[in-house]
């Protein structure tokens, strides 16, 4: 009962974050808090790591219907984690401690076991812990206080990104994945490490999904128009069908998205016989559940299914969570895909 009783604050603060990121919510007034609340990271140090292929965790976790799936670790993954840091308290810092147990099993049980699973079929998995922002700061984006959160939650990423680089890659494949807030920081990290730079060469895909992708983000990194596209991006904001966030509305169609059923950007609604099933707490939802189409004014990703993950009454609106999770089987697949066109090349 406690279980259930903190999944269900949890998905309510993932609900209100996703509500401030599409402007339906009041700027709330800044309050003064201390902006780091406890020390910066020592990657050397595995605890600093929420995924990393030197220890079990819950990244390694592999649903019973792939049991007898043939695995291989041809390529990397280096994944940014959403917010998992909800501290509301009045005085709360700006940024999380990356001692606080609760905020840690929060980003392994939800965001590494059921979104960064997706890449274990074919990838080495490595998920630094980072001194995210406080879901607050999003309320307040363009404060100063917001600001110099979002900067340190980026600069230890970064730190974990040269860490990795120097100690762990040995020029092997990388892709770059994330979710919502973590997508806020990869699209940084690729504009300052692979946006026309030597190492997009060593870019399989990035996958930045969950955020606002401008369609000026990057100057040499293209979108992926195919399923076996390399060194490219893909992204997509998962909505019900019929649903236009205002925030969403605001941004004038400045945004790119990609559908995960076709891999494209193409205007065509995809059918349902395209998708391979749904990942939730490690069940299988029976495949060919969601259909989808990209909205041409706003570019958000449309979903049309019967199902609620949620498991709640009610039509859902905002599949945010879920981003991940609905096409959790085509995206498994198209990884591998993608590493294949990569070591072929």
């Amino acid at each position: 009962m406690q279980k259930t009783i903190i999944i269900l604050i949890v998905h309510s603060l993932l609900f209100s974050y996703t509500q401030a990121q599409n402007g339906t919510q009041n700027q709330k007034p800044v309050v003064t808090a201390p902006l780091m609340s406890g020390p910066a990271p020592d990657y050397s140090d595995l605890n600093c790591w929420a995924a990393s292929p030197y220890k079990e965790d819950t990244s390694d976790k592999i649903p019973e219907f792939l049991k007898n799936e043939a695995r291989s670790q041809r390529a990397d993954v280096f994944f940014i984690h959403p917010t998992s840091y909800f501290g509301e308290k009045k005085g709360s810092p700006w940024t999380a401690d990356l001692r606080d147990t609760a905020v840690n099993n929060n980003t392994d049980n939800l965001s590494i076991r059921l979104q960064t699973s997706v890449f274990n079929g074919s990838c080495r998995v490595f998920a630094p812990r980072y001194r995210q922002g406080n879901m607050e700061a999003f309320y307040v984006f363009n404060s100063p206080e917001a600001k110099a959160a979002f900067d340190l939650a980026y600069n230890d990423v970064k730190k974990a990104f040269r860490y990795y680089l120097k100690h762990d890659n040995k020029k092997r494949p990388i892709i770059i994945a994330s979710h919502s807030q973590g997508t806020l920081h990869a699209i940084r990290l690729l504009q300052e490490f692979f946006d026309g730079k030597p190492l997009q060469k060593r870019l399989v895909c990035a996958y930045i999904v969950g955020y606002q992708i401008k369609k000026d983000a990057f100057k040499k990194l293209p979108v992926g128009e195919q399923p076996n596209q390399i060194g490219c991006f893909v992204g997509w904001r998962t909505y019900a069908m019929g649903e236009i966030p205002k925030g969403a509305a605001a941004e004038n169609g400045n945004s790119v998205c990609v559908n995960p059923l076709t891999w494209t950007t193409s205007g065509e609604w995809a059918s349902s016989e395209l998708h391979q099933g749904i990942m939730n707490n490690f069940e299988t939802i029976v495949p060919h559940t969601v259909s989808t189409g990209i909205e041409p004014s706003t570019k958000i990703l449309w979903v049309d299914t019967k199902v609620n993950p949620e498991g709640k009454k009610g039509k859902m609106t905002n599949y945010h969570r879920w981003d991940y999770n609905l096409f959790w089987m085509n995206i498994r697949q198209n990884v591998k895909d993608r590493i294949d066109a990569y070591l072929a090349k």
